[in-house]
Parts: structure tokens; C-alpha cells; sequence
């Protein structure tokens, strides 16, 4: 499982999940919900309390990965299989154009 902190102007607006077994989650954080209902980070994905999932990456996220040469880049410099979407953009959209980044979220063997 991997997972992001998912930032709109730097307040955790909720966190986007791979699953095991190859879906994808994305949950808005209850205080953003609470103080930021008008801030939704894409039209598809309005803030409330719904569990959003998809069988591949929601297209808001997969419109952050970079394209043409640059992947090309990114994906040699990281050592990262194109068709690894949730890789890409763990690793690209850290700071993003635009008021949305992406924040890895880093487990420990332990939990």
C-alpha cells in the first residue's frame, strides 16, 4: 500500500491511497471538510465525506505526472516504470504548478 498527503495551498486536504490490491482511494480530511468546503481540488471530486475509488488513478492526479520528455526523465533519473503511476507521482508532484502537491506518506516496517 502507498499512500499521499494531498496539500491544496499547503492544508492537508486528504490523502490518496494505492491499495494492495490495485485500487485507488482518496478521502478529504475531516478539518478540511469542515473549514474548506468550497476548496475542492478537482470539479469530479466535490469535498464531503465520501471514500472516492477507482480501479486506476483518479484523472485529477494523473493530469499532475509529467509527459513527453520530462517523464522521460523522471522516469530514468528514478528508476520508475512509466505504467507506475502512483510512483510518478510520489516522486514529480511534490511541488506542482498550481495549488495542489502531492506529499509522500512513508510507512515503517513496523506498522
Amino acid at each position: 500500500m502507498r499512500q499521499a498527503k494531498i496539500l491544496y495551498d499547503n492544508i492537508l486536504a486528504g490523502i490518496l491511497t494505492e491499495t494492495d490490491d490495485g485500487y485507488y482511494t482518496y478521502k478529504y480530511d475531516q478539518n478540511y471538510i469542515a473549514n474548506n468546503s468550497e476548496l475542492f481540488i478537482t470539479f469530479t471530486m466535490p469535498v464531503n465525506d465520501t471514500l472516492y475509488k477507482e480501479n486506476r488513478l483518479f484523472p485529477f492526479f494523473e493530469g499532475l505526472i509529467p509527459e513527453g520528455w520530462l517523464l522521460d526523465i523522471a522516469s530514468k533519473n528514478w528508476k520508475i516504470n512509466t505504467n507506475d503511476r502512483m510512483g510518478l507521482l510520489l516522486a514529480c508532484c511534490q511541488n506542482c504548478i498550481g495549488a495542489v502537491s502531492v506529499e509522500p506518506i512513508i510507512h515503517t516496517t513496523d506498522e
